[in-house]
C-alpha cells in the first residue's frame, strides 16, 4: 500500500503468482486494470468475468516462455514467490516509469520454517543485484519480520529507469539560462 500511489493512474498492474489476489484486489480497487497470473486460479473464482480483471493460468516453472511476453505493465507485484529465470522477463515487462514491488523469503529463513530450500531463498542483496543497471531503487529492506509470521525476507520497490528529460541532455544539472 505504501507504494501504490506511485503507479501510473490507470496503468495495468500484474500480480505474479497471485494466489488469492490480495494485491490484485488492492490495485483493482484503486482503479487499475489488473492481470493475475498463477498456476492455480481457484482463489480468484469470485473475480472471473469482472471488468478490468484478467486471469491467466500458467505454470511459470515448466520451461515454457513467459505467457505475457511483449506486454508492458505500470506495476508488477510479486510476493512470496521466487523463480529466478523469470527476472529478465519481469524487467522487460515493466513500462518506462513502471514500478516493481517484490517481496519474498531470504537466506536465514530456514531457521524459522518454510521455505528452507536455498533454491527458494534470496541470497543477501539479490534483489538489489536484479535491479542494478535497470531500475532505480526506491526502497530495499532485508531482515527478519514477525508478521504475518516470523520470516526472513527481502523487499524491493524500484522504478524502471526513465530516459533523461530532453531539456537536461542527460546531465542532471539544468542548462544555464541565456544572457539577456
Amino acid at each position: 500500500m505504501r507504494f501504490a500511489p506511485l503507479v501510473r493512474r490507470g496503468g495495468a498492474v500484474l500480480d505474479l503468482a497471485c494466489g488469492s489476489g490480495r494485491h490484485l484486489r488492492l490495485f483493482h480497487g484503486r482503479g487499475h486494470p489488473v492481470v493475475g497470473l498463477d498456476l492455480d486460479l481457484r482463489g480468484l473464482a469470485d473475480l472471473a468475468g469482472t471488468p478490468g480483471v484478467e486471469l491467466v493460468q500458467a505454470d511459470l516453472e515448466n520451461g515454457s516462455p513467459f505467457p505475457l511476453a511483449g506486454r508492458r505493465f505500470a506495476a508488477i507485484v510479486v510476493a512470496n514467490y521466487l523463480h529466478r529465470p523469470l527476472f529478465p522477463a519481469l524487467l522487460d515487462a515493466l513500462e518506462p516509469g513502471g514500478l516493481l514491488l517484490y517481496e519474498t523469503f531470504a537466506m536465514g529463513n530456514q531457521r524459522l520454517g518454510r521455505p528452507s530450500n536455498p533454491s527458494f531463498l534470496l541470497r543477501a542483496g539479490e534483489l538489489l543485484e536484479v535491479a542494478r543497471g535497470r531500475l532505480h531503487v526506491l526502497a530495499f529492506e532485508q531482515g527478519e519480520v514477525s508478521s504475518p509470521k516470523a520470516a526472513v525476507v527481502q523487499r524491493l520497490a524500484a522504478v524502471n529507469d526513465l530516459s533523461p528529460a530532453p531539456d537536461l541532455s542527460g546531465d542532471p544539472e539544468p542548462r544555464p539560462l541565456p544572457a539577456p
